[in-house]
């Protein structure tokens, strides 16, 4: 079978498109063929080895699939040969078969395609967890979202929305503000795609906390960080919630005193940890998502689609920050 492979660290550029034995699925395990596997930032950290998990070379890209179930290993009960499904989180999923654990794998209704059902779990996943069971955000509140076109910043719009807190969506153009308002943002504010000096920080953050209103922003969902940090958390309101998702701009250092001030929250949210220490919740997070998706409140926003020959094209997406929505690598 064919697999976009690591053999090195090193960029997108570095990998390579190669035939491989196909995975045989052991106890507990499911084989899927691939159909579809979504794209994150995690994927370029992770070549690069500048991710927290450090897979042995050589290894394929991706943490999120769908497909058909293609073989069960032993002991797996719920699933059959035949099933449309995605699974998340999984390891090397641009491939054309993959296995992974049996409890990482979820039936897909028919109506879900194969590209949206591969953009769906990790960045709304994330994203959830985030604002549900981290900051248990509630209906009238404020929620500030950085890097809002991306795919768990898109997510994060809608979620919000559907539990009925007004939403504020901060990107670096236009082009992905107007994405952030046709996904339902209330207010957006444009932010500079370049380093900050302080009067720009500062500037920054009186358009925040305008866009915020008077009492500042209740939760704050970054998967940026970078110079965008600061500027937003002096943006937080009394006893507000920061979320802590990415850095897909540089990893920041704040002025803990603001923390003080305001009284506030500095919450990390690490989405694959949770799913493995905490599977009821998890599961019963993934089935509010397909309520979700079924009563057409969410929907994943897949902007560009590329063959596995083009993989490392839609990493690069992601490195060089074009990315709007979702990427998606689509296999035959």
């Amino acid at each position: 079978m064919r697999a976009l492979l690591s053999r090195r660290p090193g960029g997108p550029e570095t990998l390579e498109l190669d035939e491989i034995p196909e995975p045989v699925a052991g106890s507990g395990q499911v084989r899927v063929a691939v159909r579809a596997c979504g794209v994150n930032f995690p994927d370029l950290l992770i070549i690069q080895d500048l991710y927290q998990v450090k897979l042995p070379r050589p290894f394929a890209p991706g943490g999120e699939i769908s497909g058909i179930v293609d073989a069960l290993g032993t002991g797996v009960e719920g699933l059959r040969v035949g099933d449309r499904v995605l699974m998340s989180p999984v390891r090397g999923g641009m491939a054309q078969k993959v296995v992974g654990p049996a409890g990482n794998c979820w039936k897909i209704p028919d109506a879900m395609p194969f590209d949206q059902a591969a953009a769906l779990l990790l960045t709304y996943g994330t994203s959830q967890h985030a604002l549900t069971d981290r900051a248990q955000l509630m209906s009238g509140e404020t929620l500030l979202v950085l890097g809002a076109a991306g795919g768990v910043g898109l997510a994060a719009v809608q979620l919000g929305k559907a539990i009925g807190a007004r939403v504020v969506a901060a990107a670096s153009t236009e082009a992905k503000l107007a994405l952030a308002r046709e996904h339902g943002a209330d207010e957006t504010v444009q932010y500079p795609a370049v380093a900050l000096d302080k009067a720009a920080a500062r500037a920054l953050t009186d358009r925040f906390k305008s866009a915020c209103g008077a009492n500042g922003a209740q939760v704050i969902f970054d998967p940026v960080g970078g110079d965008y940090t600061e500027s937003a958390l002096r943006a937080i309101g009394w006893q507000g919630r920061y979320l802590v998702v990415g850095f897909t701009a540089g990893i920041p250092k704040l002025p803990l005193n603001l923390t003080l001030l305001k009284s506030c929250q500095i919450i990390g949210v690490f989405w694959g940890e949770f799913t493995a220490r905490q599977p009821r919740q998890h599961a019963g997070n993934v089935a509010a998502l397909m309520a979700l998706y079924l009563e057409g409140r969410i929907k994943p926003a897949v902007t560009e689609r590329f063959p596995l020959q083009r993989g490392m094209d839609a990493i690069a997406r992601l490195a060089a920050r074009d990315a709007r929505g979702k990427v998606v690598v689509m296999i035959e």
